[in-house]
């Protein structure tokens, strides 16, 4: 039995509050969701499909095939139900594996130790089988196996992603305080651009949003960006299987012409890094870049687009002080100069964010890293309906 062509149940996991996102792409993707959670999602899928969604998905983080579930007090209960699992049928025994886990059980003060335990488990069995001993080690390069263990409930996974998804790959040179990639894709898809209007970018800094516009736009996906996934050192990976969903990633890119994604920074540091970035990414020669005050951005006429920010969320006092004055500034750019678009403040400061002065007409929840944020919404009226002040 290969679990290539095999159906077992396939959790996918996300950064908090990226669910929703997930969902609709592995819905997108024609899989059925038959559980959502926290910090991501649950189907039934085989390690070729797992190939699929690791090379598709924007805001997911690993993608993992359950092994076994089995109920564990201790390590050495650990160790002795994998030591029982035949590994030898699902690691080559010259290759190179290494151990992640989410453990939150009261015997266990330090995860590697149970990551200990399952290595010994795993290696101990592929020697007594194959007479050979695979290479471990901390690097995510090779087969990955997973351990999530809460209280005295376990489950054992194969990660067929190994470095997680959320970083899309092409990003060189991430700038000050970057934004992930998965979670600016997800700040994207949750906003109302329908891919064809202008997308304007002030603040743009690295460039990671008006990057991943481009990319969402034209269909473009992470998996043109990367080439290695865990799923390919695992015994039964069929690479005329990958290669042929990785032609399917090129065959399914579409052209936007006429689109217009314009993308400012008063650093021209900010704006050279970006255009690196967007470079990497194959999208540089659709991303207008200036050197600019955010409110001297071109806002083109007309255009029921988007106007997307990111200003910084302040620290200190005396930082919060000096941003009150720019999210001010922020709100007068959206009332004077962006009538007809969306505009979007993402935003960690929700004090801050009282300063721009408008309604937000959605306040859409997300983390930044462990910082509590808001993706805020507002409709700007176009002509002498100005947006409706708080």
């Amino acid at each position: 039995m290969s679990l290539y062509t095999t159906k077992g149940t396939v959790t996918i996991t996300c950064n908090k509050r990226l669910t929703p996102y997930l969902e609709q792409e592995v819905k997108d993707l024609g899989f059925t969701v038959d559980e959502t959670f926290v910090t991501g999602v649950r189907l039934n899928a085989s390690l070729n499909e797992c190939i699929r969604l690791n090379l598709n998905l924007r805001c997911g983080s690993q993608v993992l095939y359950s092994l076994k579930q089995f109920e564990a007090t201790d390590g050495d209960e650990i160790y002795n139900q994998l030591k029982s699992y035949p590994w030898e049928t699902i690691l080559p025994e010259d290759g190179y594996f290494s151990i992640t886990s989410n453990v939150q059980n009261e015997t266990i003060n330090n995860s590697m130790f149970a990551n200990l335990r399952v290595k010994d488990a795993v290696v101990d069995r592929m020697r007594e089988k194959t007479g050979k001993r695979p290479s471990t080690g901390a690097e995510l390069t090779g087969a990955v196996i997973h351990l999530f263990w809460k209280n005295e409930n376990a489950e054992i996974f194969v990660d067929t992603t190994g470095d997680s998804l959320a970083r899309h790959g092409y990003r060189k040179i991430p700038g000050r305080a970057p934004m992930l990639e998965a979670l600016a894709a997800s700040t994207i898809l949750a906003s109302r651009w329908d891919r064809k209007a202008p997308f304007i970018n002030p603040m743009c800094g690295s460039g990671t949003v008006a990057i991943e516009a481009a990319l969402i736009a034209t269909n473009s996906r992470p998996g043109l960006f990367r080439d290695n996934y865990a799923f390919m050192h695992l015994r039964g990976f069929d690479e005329n299987v990958y290669l042929d969903e990785r032609g399917l990633l090129e065959k399914q890119i579409v052209e936007v012409p006429e689109l217009r994604i314009i993308a400012t920074d008063l650093s021209e540091m900010a704006i050279v890094n970006a255009r690196k970035n967007a470079k990497a990414a194959g999208v540089e020669d659709m991303i207008e870049f200036r050197v600019c005050d955010f409110a001297s951005t071109e806002v083109p006429e007309g255009a029921a687009g988007v106007v997307y920010m990111n200003p910084e969320y302040g620290l200190r006092l005396g930082e919060i002080e000096a941003l009150e004055e720019t999210y001010g500034r922020i709100g007068d750019f959206m009332k004077q100069q962006c009538g007809g678009y969306f505009g979007y403040v993402f935003t960690g400061n929700l004090e801050l964010a009282k300063k721009i002065g408008l309604k937000a007409k959605r306040r859409i929840e997300f983390y930044n890293s462990t910082i509590d944020c808001r993706l805020l919404e507002y409709e700007l009226y176009a002509g002498t309906r100005d947006a409706r002040k708080l």
